[in-house]
């Protein structure tokens, strides 16, 4: 046997064998911080300010303040299934706000802190939220909304050292001081109860409110355990914001359930001190979203040390084959891809000890039963793109898009709605590897041919002189539509006809000359989703 039939045969040994151990009674904060806080010793965190000031916390110290807030929402009088919204930086309160809230058995609506004031409205609105714990840069437009969000009673505010909370807000460091953290007010959660909701990106319309269990933030620890490789004594470092699903992979429920240590760092995301920050903070498994890998391998690596680096890995978008290359000569090490929803947890990815096929999305998740279908429900031949879609009961799925029933029911295909669809097209070879082309509605259809935008941003970004790139659909009398990329240059570089010119023959001869872009437009920067995914529907709408 060949060593990729070998590596194909155990991992069809291992989703074989595979059971979802999902106990019916489950509480994340109770059944896995807790029991890990009782060694004083154990780390849980690491954080670094944006004036590289460090601190670190233990299991134990988690366990203790994050008892603390869940007295603190009892004493507000905020019960079991009220929700909440959390809109912190990358910043531990973070952590300890939420696995307190888990205790205490309230609806957490993780946010971004970048959210305007109609988007605040809009999921104070919609979810009912009782409370909001934010930053003081929010406090003053949360106070001008007011009006808009009578239901919002508690507006609770991590001060800094030195600051007063504003008038009518309640400081979240003195509040959680006045708190018993030996004795929570928990809920007894079951799995099936629900835990979390996360307003999608909305790259097609108003965001929806993907609604998750308890069972969720249990079915995380697998893709810890299957695509991030982690070990218990292992320090990850994921550079997700904590707005978005990502970071509960990331920063929270997966790390954590595998007993292993996680990085924070504030700050604006900026290549070089990033690279720096690898050195420095030496993590095991380092998980970065495509854009910043984009930026990384535009940096000199030849003096990068990582001697402590065992795994990479990126999801978010599929990641641009140039850049695993580039990668991997620069440190060894090879960018495991992964892909997943908000309304999932990661459903394919390149795992440990697999044969990485550059381009290719990799096998699916242990426990996700993925497959590519057509409208019917019925799988698709390998080599025939369809929908990604995976059966439901998978264990991470979740329940329903909130208080929206035509939403829910439109996900779903086959019979009985056995499947739940994704939205991106791919298509699988013989081996069972997956393949991106792209969301149903970013595929190109350029005279007859379909085109996924997937392919012509990764021959662009293979040009040295190109740092980012989005392909999209533009009008045209012959042929229906052409292919139109929108490219950020690397600094120096001088974006005329001439360049132009050079990306598009360059990309005839690195893919199907029939995919070259036929427009080309230069932009200081692509609009992009608080998640970092490109806004494709925002470049088709402009002019």
């Amino acid at each position: 046997m060949s060593e990729l039939d070998i590596a194909l045969d155990h991992y069809r040994q291992t989703c074989e064998t595979f059971e979802s151990q999902t106990p019916a009674v489950f509480n994340f904060g109770r059944d896995v911080v807790d029991p890990y806080g009782s060694d004083p010793s154990r780390p849980a965190l690491l954080f670094r300010d944006t004036n590289d000031r460090e601190r670190r916390l233990g299991f134990s110290e988690i366990r203790a303040e994050s008892n603390r807030f869940a007295n603190l929402l009892h004493s507000l009088g905020i019960q079991p299934g009220d929700p909440i919204i959390l809109m912190l930086p990358r910043v531990p309160a973070w952590q300890i706000v939420s696995v307190g809230a888990l205790k205490a058995g309230v609806l957490l609506i993780p946010s971004s802190t970048l959210l305007r004031p109609k988007d605040i409205v809009y999921r104070a609105s919609h979810s009912g939220a009782v409370a909001i714990v934010t930053i003081p840069e929010q406090t003053e437009t949360i106070d001008s909304i007011r009006n808009e969000i009578p239901g919002v009673k508690h507006r609770i505010v991590l001060t800094d050292p030195n600051q007063m909370a504003p008038p009518g807000w309640t400081d979240l460091d003195a509040a959680l001081a006045t708190q018993d953290a030996s004795s929570p007010n928990t809920s007894d959660t079951l799995a099936s109860d629900p835990a979390l909701v996360y307003y999608t990106s909305g790259t097609t319309g108003p965001p929806k409110a993907v609604l998750h269990s308890h069972g969720y933030t249990h079915a995380q620890r697998y893709t810890s355990e299957f695509w991030h490789g982690l070990k218990g004594s292992d320090r990850i470092w994921t550079t997700s914001d904590t707005g978005w699903a990502k970071a509960a992979y990331g920063v929270l429920f997966g790390p954590w359930s595998c007993g292993a240590e996680v990085v924070l760092c504030s700050g604006r995301f900026d290549a070089r001190r990033q690279l720096e920050l690898l050195s420095e903070l030496e993590p095991q498994v380092f998980c970065a979203p495509p854009t910043e890998y984009r930026m990384l391998v535009k940096e000199d690596l030849s003096t990068l040390r990582l001697p402590r680096l065992r795994e990479c890995v990126s999801a978010g978008e599929p990641l641009n084959p140039e850049v695993i290359r580039a990668w991997l000569d620069a440190t060894g090490l090879t960018i495991r891809d992964g892909f997943g929803q908000t309304e999932t947890i990661l459903l394919v990815a390149n795992l440990p000890g697999m044969p990485v096929r550059p381009g290719s999305m990799g096998l699916a998740m242990p426990g996700q039963q993925v497959d590519v279908i057509d409208g019917d429900g019925s799988p698709m031949p390998p080599g025939e793109i369809g929908e990604i879609a995976v059966q439901q009961g998978a264990a991470g799925l979740f329940l329903e898009y909130w208080k929206d029933s035509e939403a829910t029911s439109r996900c779903r295909s086959g019979p009985d709605g056995q499947w739940y669809v994704t939205g991106d097209r791919a298509y699988r070879d013989e081996d069972g590897y997956f393949w991106f082309v792209g969301r149903n509605d970013d595929v190109i259809i350029s005279a007859g041919y379909r085109i996924g935008p997937f392919e012509v941003e990764s021959a662009l970004i293979e040009h040295p002189d190109v740092v980012e790139a989005a392909a999209v659909a533009a009008p045209d009398s012959e042929r229906g539509s052409v292919v139109k990329a929108y490219v950020v240059v690397r600094e120096g570089v001088e974006p005329d006809e001439g360049l132009a010119q050079r990306l598009k023959e360059h990309v005839k001869n690195v893919t199907a000359p029939y995919k070259y872009p036929r427009q080309i437009e230069f932009t200081q920067e692509l609009p992009k989703t608080v998640s970092g995914k490109i806004r494709r529907v925002e470049l088709r709408e402009r002019p």
